[in-house]
């Protein structure tokens, strides 16, 4: 019998080495075997020797012991390489493991993988000069969005149970939409970054690619709390698992606003998010309100906030190195030798614009629905979708717009550090789509028990159909 991945959730399969059905190298193994057969290139790095050795030794009582699991290729394992995605750092190597790989490895997890992503996470598609294109499970030629994609690939391609994502503009929350996982950015500095991390662009945020809300709880329960090495991540808060379903969501105010005022999205996909907002409406006795939104695009703002710590990376490489870099990455490095700190100016500005909005807005209600995403995944080779259900956003609306609809829905969420979640809400011409809900400040327990009440009432599929 040829032996097949774990298609459940991490949690069950932690159960089930507990009750002596699998063992932690036995589930290893067939990951291994599926990544070797996978055309969905969402693989960059295999550490197989040291995952076999972590599986052998696993202590399954620990919350994830034992589980196999991919990180981003963004994110620092110590003695993997340490690209950034870019031919430029090719043959770095990392010396340290990240704060969230240490926590994850004090809790029992085997880290075994490297997921591909996009070039220093600049866009929502992974598609790299290092690597290649990474493919969507549900449709192989279709983009799993970025710069997680590799990530939400795996997990929902059945190679890995879960895996790792980071979210500096959506880009957690824009994979799992694509992918039909769920995906949870949390509160600014709810998980630490580093331990060298630097501080800007003050919108980067750390999670998981997961197939269950209690996959998603646990990782927060064992990756969340203060670090001294990330001066702004915040305190440890406990049970996130445990409280699942506790909440109390009764009479909270919820504002449905499909394009957060400021995205072109495609009417099919409205229709099946107005069929799921409605079922939370009801379920969870929401009181629907009534709010102005209209958040301005972002995309530029949100930019040049990246582009400084971009510059610091390349350093005196640029610009030596520019044809290595992808074409995104070298229009941004293009825009960067522009900056001036009126510049700089005018941005911080704009985010204190938008923050001023937020707030606001949560003034006068506890949730905002949305689309995830503008429209289902786009071409796997990219360019960035600038169409949306066969509108050319160029033609109607120009290049400025056109381009910033990849991440206006997302971006705002991160340019204000409030928590947003991404639900699987149904599909689209056989690609899912995922409904965006965000909450305030430090609420993230809310957005997990309005997902678990989607995720009881309308189970999803945990992976896509494996062929």
């Amino acid at each position: 019998m040829t032996p097949s991945p774990w298609l459940n959730d991490a949690v069950s399969l932690v159960d089930a080495f507990r009750a002596g059905t699998i063992s932690p190298l036995e589930a290893l193994e067939e990951s291994l075997s599926a990544i070797a057969s996978s055309e969905l290139n969402a693989i960059s790095h295999l550490d197989t020797q040291s995952a076999r050795a972590a599986s052998a030794t696993a202590d399954i009582a620990l919350p994830f012991g034992g589980v196999p699991m991919g990180i981003k290729e963004l994110e620092d394992v110590n003695g993997w390489p340490q690209t950034e995605a870019s031919l430029v750092f090719a043959d770095r190597i990392a010396s340290n493991d990240s704060l969230q790989v240490q926590r994850l490895r004090a809790a029992g997890a085997v880290i075994a993988a490297q997921t591909t992503a996009s070039e220093f996470g600049g866009i929502n598609c992974t598609r790299t000069k290092l690597h290649g294109a990474t493919h969507n499970p549900w449709m192989q030629g279709k983009t799993p969005g970025g710069s997680s994609g590799g990530s939400a690939a795996a997990v929902a391609g059945g190679l890995l149970p879960i895996a790792s994502g980071g979210d500096g503009g959506g880009s957690i929350r824009i994979p799992a939409g694509f992918t039909g996982l769920l995906g949870l950015k949390g509160t600014f500095g709810r998980i630490p970054r580093g331990p060298h991390a630097m501080h800007p662009p003050l919108t980067v945020n750390l999670g998981c690619l997961s197939r269950s809300v209690r996959d998603t709880a646990r990782w927060f329960d064992v990756t969340n709390g203060f670090s001294p090495y990330d001066t702004l991540s915040l305190p440890r808060v406990q049970n996130w698992e445990a409280q699942l379903g506790t909440m109390d969501l009764r009479n909270k105010r919820v504002a449905i606003v499909y394009d957060l005022g400021s995205a072109v999205v495609g009417p099919k996909q409205i229709a099946v998010l107005e069929d799921l907002a409605k079922f939370l409406v009801r379920e969870a006795q929401l009181q629907q309100v009534d709010v102005h939104i209209a958040f301005p695009q972002g995309g530029l703002e949100w930019a040049m906030s990246n582009l400084i710590g971009l510059a610091g990376e390349l350093g005196d490489r640029y610009p030596a190195c520019e044809g290595d870099l992808t074409g995104e990455i070298q229009l941004g490095m293009r825009l960067a030798q522009d900056l001036s700190i009126n510049t700089a100016g005018a941005t911080e500005l704009f985010r204190a614009d938008i923050n001023f909005q937020m707030a606001e807005i949560f003034a006068q209600t506890d949730f905002i629905i949305s689309a995830t995403n503008p429209d289902v995944a786009f071409a796997a080779e990219g360019p960035m979708a600038t169409t949306v259900e066969g509108v050319d956003l160029m033609k109607e609306y120009g290049f400025n717009r056109a381009i910033g609809n990849n991440g206006a829905l997302t971006i705002p969420a991160n340019l204000t550090g409030v928590p947003a979640i991404s639900i699987p809400a149904g599909q689209v011409d056989g690609l899912p789509v995922g409904l965006q809900i965000m909450g305030r400040h430090h609420e993230e327990q809310l957005l997990l028990d309005l997902a678990l009440m989607v995720e009881r009432a309308r189970p999803w599929s945990l992976t896509a159909p494996l062929r």
